[in-house]
């Protein structure tokens, strides 16, 4: 028999059990929770130009706004920018394009990946050696200063992608181009007739046509 008690510790440790995992959740939806999965999302925006094209532009994009460029393909486009918006503070845009053919031209596919770095001080000290009494450790003045990463967040959809397909666009209006051609669609071939089982099928070589002698004169014999 369970005492009353023992019941009693039993439900208050799965009642703190339970507000604990509350408290540690915040209370708030999880991140991947917010994903919609929606058709209109702004990562993308369709171009009539060819797929080779368009990341053409793209890279002609990122280059005019400094980005610098790490790959470039004819399919897809990596490059990335940095910033310092405060003194120990260091921003890095990491921004990939990817084109894709579409029914009507290509779609180009954009994602822009924000990484944050700080400055980490670490100071540096030296052994002294003094005598009997060994070795002691002195600070020294001078320390040794590392970027460590501190966050990264991937841009949202809003004006900055608009403000990116804008200027791509821009770019396609300013380089020619051919227009799409759909390929022509080979003709079918005719059925050739079944063979006739039992049958070799032979090959008669063709031979030029001899062309008739001419007529010869006849004479005619005339009594004396």
């Amino acid at each position: 028999m369970v005492s009353v008690s023992t019941f009693s510790r039993g439900c208050g440790a799965a009642l703190c059990m339970v507000v604990l995992g509350a408290c540690s959740s915040g209370g708030k939806e999880p991140v991947y929770q917010q994903e919609q999965f929606t058709a209109g999302s702004n990562y993308s925006r369709k171009f009539a130009a060819s797929p080779q094209a368009t990341c053409e532009a793209a890279r002609r994009t990122l280059l005019s706004q400094g980005y610098v460029i790490g790959e470039a393909r004819a399919d897809a486009v990596e490059a990335k920018k940095t910033f310092q918006p405060e003194k120990e503070l260091h921003v890095e845009l990491n921004f990939r394009v990817t084109c894709a053919p579409d029914r009507d031209g290509s779609v180009a596919f954009a994602n822009a990946e924000q990484n944050r770095y700080t400055i980490k001080k670490t100071n540096s000290a030296a052994s002294v050696g003094v005598g009997m009494m060994g070795s002691i450790s002195l600070p020294l003045a001078g320390s040794d200063d590392s970027l460590v990463k501190v966050g990264a967040e991937t841009i949202p959809p809003g004006s900055f992608y608009d403000r990116f397909f804008a200027l791509l666009q821009h770019q396609l209006d300013q380089v020619p181009r051919t227009p799409l051609v759909t390929p022509a669609t080979p003709p079918t071939p005719l059925p050739s007739a079944p063979a006739v089982p039992g049958t070799v099928p032979v090959t008669v070589p063709l031979t030029p046509s001899t062309p008739a002698p001419a007529d010869r004169p006849v004479s005619t014999i005339v009594p004396g």
